[in-house]
Order: structure tokens, then sequence, then C-alpha cells
């Protein structure tokens, strides 16, 4: 059974459960990462039908387009649905966002060169910057699109304004943004306006840094980023694990983890046709794919809902 599904007004038809390359070559996000062992979690998701990756420049800087560039070289280029971002550029020590249509017709043809491919299929402006009118940078985009350099056009981190400046000649196909049960900001604004758009919506950290992935207990500390975030202090940890353990009979009566219905619970909102888990090991990838086994009744979503409304 085809269970892919199509990307906004895209032509680009997707299996929903795509892959997120993050700790492919992603040195500056996580320490000590194997570069080998990124290369074969990409393998392991074309291999298992997952043709949807999701890189960027500034994961590595640079180097997981490389990775991914290298294994796309042993794959078939039509089958793979591929996305990358631009927008960081380096002054000197300084990381500055440039949204300038030169710079990102630049960007564009850097990335193509480090994914080792003469056309990306989703480009996302990765985070606006202050000054370029949002729907000069957007155009900048439609013209590569017309050239066949890109096939669709993204923009991330974006607030409502700026998505509607974006997207005032109708050109966005993707927005990709933090969402995930914990921090649903998204529903009041981007979300209905993705859906009466007919844009696609892609979260990220969709399980808020491992919370909602079920590994956590009470006891569980944090030494990283995590130990700032309110989500993980004290009594919210309690609070916030409660809700998480409310989803472990719905799981169970369904055979499958807690992570899956969480990204299945997703997928069931209007505007979300795809979500991309990262992954660091092959069988995590293979394990995110039980996601589509999972049906629910309107009751479950509901009340899902309601825990962590």
């Amino acid at each position: 059974m085809n269970k892919n599904t199509q990307l906004g007004k895209s032509d680009l038809q997707v299996n929903p459960i795509g892959l997120g390359t993050n700790a492919v070559g992603g040195h500056n996000i996580y320490p000590n990462l194997d570069e080998e062992a990124g290369k074969d979690v990409v393998r392991t998701a074309l291999n298992h039908g997952m043709n949807f990756l999701d890189t960027a420049f500034i994961y590595g800087p640079e180097r997981s387009e490389e990775l991914v560039g290298e294994v796309m070289k042993e794959y078939k280029r039509e089958g793979v649905v591929l996305a990358t971002k631009g927008a960081h550029q380096f002054k000197g020590e300084d990381v500055v966002f440039n949204n300038d249509p030169t710079f990102l017709k630049q960007s564009v043809e850097d990335s193509l060169q480090r994914l080792r491919t003469y056309y990306i299929d989703l480009f996302y402006i990765h985070f606006p910057d202050d000054d370029t009118p949002k729907d000069e940078a957007v155009g900048a985009l439609k013209e590569l699109k017309d050239e066949g350099k890109i096939r669709s056009i993204g923009v991330s981190n974006f607030s409502l304004d700026q998505l509607k400046e974006a997207n005032k000649d109708g050109f966005v196909d993707v927005v990709q943004g933090e969402y995930n049960l914990f921090k649903r900001d998204a529903e009041k604004d981007i979300l209905p306006y993705t859906a009466e758009n007919n844009i696609s919506f892609v979260p990220y950290f969709p399980f808020a840094s491992g919370l909602l992935a079920g590994k956590y207990d009470e006891n569980t500390t944090f030494d990283d980023f995590r130990s700032k975030n309110s989500l993980f202090q004290g009594e919210e940890l309690k609070k916030n694990l409660a809700k998480v353990d409310q989803l472990r009979p719905i799981a169970e009566k369904k055979g499958v983890d807690v992570p899956h219905i969480v990204l299945a619970w997703y997928l069931n909102q209007p505007a979300i046709d795809a979500v991309i888990p990262g992954a660091k090991r092959d069988r995590q990838v293979v394990d995110n794919l039980k996601t589509l086994e999972v049906d629910f009744s309107s009751d479950e979503v509901i009340q899902i809902d309601r825990i962590f409304s």
C-alpha cells in the first residue's frame, strides 16, 4: 500500500515519516558523532521506504549535507525527496541570518554542490532576517524553481506576519516550525493559516528534546541544554512526566510505544502531512516507521489533546 502523502501545493510525494539528519554530521549540535554510523542511518531510512530527508547548511556546518550527498550517489535520485535549508551567514566569529535574494541563490548553489545533485526538492529559508522583505526572498527562490534548481519552497521559524508576507504571491509550499504536545503555540495562528492556504506544516522538536519519547523519569538528571529548560525542572518535570505516562496505556493497547503515539497524533492534525524525527542509530529509524501502524479513533485524538491542553 502506498502511504505517501503530498506536501502542500507542491508535487512532492513523501512517506509521512521522514528523517531529520542533524545527527548525521551535525558536529556542532552533537559531540562525538560517528560519520559512518550517520551515513548508515540515511541508508537504512532509504532502504525502508523513508524517502524524505531533511538537512541544513548549519548542521555541521556543511557536513550533514556532504554526508547525505555521499549516500545519495548510491541511490536513484528520483526516488528521494531532499530538503535543505539556508540563511546562516558567517561573518568572522559571528553568525547572522541573511534572506537577501543574492545570498539565498548562492546558498542553493552551494547546497547543490555539497549534496552532489542538480536539484533540491524542497529549499527552506531557515530563519528570517530583520530587513529583507519576505516576498522578495521567496521571489528569489521562485526564480530558482522556474530554472529547475529547486522543486518547492519552504520557510522555517517565521512568525505569522512574516509567513503572510512570504506567501503574498502564494509561492510557499511548506512551513517548518517548533511544535510538540508541550509547545503548542503554532495552533493559535500558524497551523490554521497553513491549513487554510494548502501549505504543509512540518514540526521540529517533535519529542520536546526527548521528554515525549517516554524514556525519562523524575530521577533523570540533565547536564546539557535541558538543565536550563523549564520543561525539565523540578515540579514541572514531574507534572510533565505524569502526562506522558497517560499515553502508555494507549500505546500498549495499540501494540506500539509512546513515541509512535506522539508522532501519529501530529499526523492527525490539519496541515501536518509529515514528521521528521532524527535518529543516531539504524534501529531508531526502522522503529519510527511503526507510527504508520497507529490508527486513532476521534475520541483518542481528543483524549490526547486534553491530556496536554
